[in-house]
């Protein structure tokens, strides 16, 4: 097997997409893992803050964060990861990166919802969005393609991403966890950052700069 294939990334995806599929018609395997504050805080059951990052509602769920996921991620784990933070422990920097972001976005949902039995989630979206925002550190200004066609700046993308899941949120008129996108996304972000703080000064002044073709 090809060495550049095995990657942290591409083994978090493949892990992840068997345990999905493993639970999506196994509900009782689904409720020992799902993320469910009440549980969590009656019976002391932690594990459940990254369990849940490892199952998934349906396909369209789970294909879509694994996408994601392995686009942005094997760059950060590859490339921007062990150039500017140097190739020692960079892995075990990525992992904290990415499972870290599981964790803490569901600080706020565990904290709003620790009395309320209906409340449950699941999903990688927490540690993807820290993932994606990591990459925005570095280049603010390369483009993502919405749809793969649409070029939009990703500094430009990141705000109305983070502005969509505050507004999204605040309205809470869907079953999305918009909360856990937009504290992940800060997670990467800040992590990323204060593994270097030199970074902030290079992330401020690439932002300052511009795009390359202004």
């Amino acid at each position: 097997m090809n060495p550049e294939f095995l990657t942290i990334t591409n083994l978090i995806v493949g892990i992840t997409c068997l345990i999905s599929y493993m639970v999506m018609q196994n509900r009782e395997g689904k409720s020992k893992l799902i993320f469910h504050p009440v549980t969590i805080k009656g019976q002391n059951e932690w594990h459940r803050f990254l369990t849940s990052g490892f199952i998934h509602a349906d396909w369209w769920h789970l294909g879509i964060n694994m996408f994601v996921l392995w686009s942005f991620g094997n760059a950060v784990e590859k490339y921007l990861y062990p150039h500017f933070l140097g190739a020692e422990f960079s892995t075990l920097k990525y992992m904290a990166l990415y499972f870290g972001g599981i964790i803490f976005s569901s600080i706020p949902s565990y904290l709003r919802y620790h009395d309320a039995p209906h409340y449950a989630a699941l999903g990688a979206s927490g540690g993807v969005s820290a993932v994606v925002f990591a990459v925005i550190f570095f280049e603010p200004w390369q483009n993502l393609y919405l749809y793969g066609i649409i070029a939009i700046p990703q500094i430009l993308a990141g705000v109305a991403y983070l502005y969509y899941s505050w507004y999204m949120d605040k309205k809470g008129t869907d079953n999305i966890g918009h909360m856990a996108h937009f504290t992940g996304a800060v997670w990467g972000f800040f992590f990323t950052g204060f593994m270097n703080v030199d970074l902030f000064a290079r992330f401020i002044q690439k932002t300052l700069e511009g795009p390359s073709w202004f």
